[in-house]
């Protein structure tokens, strides 16, 4: 008799110890349990700890509540402005509801990460290329809107979209290189027209006050021989302008006129006679007399 209750409360308890074993479960502290009794979900979800199902029946899915950092693959798309791009992204996510994350969607992961690409093509048309490479918070933003909508339904909760990288064609890159460096340029060359500009006033002004005081240039160039000359050359050469001569002879305060000079009396050349002097002819000698001869 005492072995039979022996071996009854040894059976009891083995059956209690499988039991205990098929029922126990274990909720880690970032995990919420959903049961589903005879496949109907009970309303107390299990906290993180020490749990008990009835084996057979319940069945237990574990929910895991942190947030899920979910690449999205790149998506080819063309822009508004018709530019070819290739854009990809990040989400962060968690799960705030485990029994509609369970009852609501088959896979709520694979759901989220569908949805993500859908609306990321979806923003691609919609933007410029302008916007999708310098407003990206704003695209973040609607990015957002846009797949949080349809997750708060499957007890998901949308923490944050980010856009990684924008990728361009390699013609589209040269082209808004050329663009940037015409744009410097362009700034470069006002930049220097405005110089220009201001040093010529500058120069005005010093030219208005250097005519009134005409040594003023002179000094000024021999400040220039002086800067010159800090070089140490060996040789100098230092052009003279014309029109400092011409500045300074404008400058200079006006001389006495002095009395016109008697131009000098040139010498007349000797006058030849208007005829030539008449010739004495010689007497014939057929006229002569005979010649005496003594």
């Amino acid at each position: 008799m005492v072995q039979e209750l022996l071996i009854a409360a040894v059976g009891a308890a083995s059956v209690a110890v499988i039991y205990a074993s098929a029922a126990a479960r274990v909720v880690k502290q970032y995990e919420r349990g959903v049961v589903l009794r005879l496949g109907r979900l009970r309303r107390d979800v299990r906290g993180p700890g020490f749990t008990m199902i009835v084996p057979g029946v319940d069945r237990l899915r574990k929910v895991n509540m942190q947030i899920v950092t979910m690449p999205v693959p790149a998506q080819d798309g063309i822009t508004r402005d018709n530019v070819t791009v290739r854009v990809d992204a990040v989400i962060y996510f968690k799960v705030v509801d485990a029994a509609s994350a369970v009852v609501q969607v088959e896979d709520y992961r694979f759901a989220v990460s569908q949805m993500a690409q859908t609306s990321l093509r979806s923003i691609i048309g919609k933007s410029d290329l302008d916007d999708l490479l310098s407003n990206r918070e704003k695209l973040n933003q609607g990015l957002e809107l846009m797949i949080d909508s349809p997750a708060v339904g499957w007890g998901v909760q949308i923490d944050r979209v980010e856009i990684k990288d924008v990728s361009l064609p390699e013609t589209m890159k040269r082209s808004m290189a050329r663009q940037a460096e015409a744009d410097r340029e362009r700034r470069a060359r006002v930049i220097n027209a405005d110089a220009e500009l201001q040093a010529s006033k500058k120069l005005a002004e010093a030219a208005k006050e250097m005519s009134e005081q005409p040594a003023a240039l002179q000094l000024r160039l021999l400040q220039t021989v002086v800067a010159v000359a800090a070089e140490k050359n060996s040789t100098l050469v230092l052009p003279f302008p014309v029109e400092l001569l011409r500045f300074l002879e404008r400058a200079a305060p006006p001389q006495q006129e002095a009395a016109p000079e008697r131009s000098a009396e040139k010498p007349q050349p000797p006058a030849w006679p208007q005829q030539p002097p008449a010739v004495t002819s010689l007497p014939d000698s057929s006229d002569a007399g005979p010649l005496t001869r003594h």
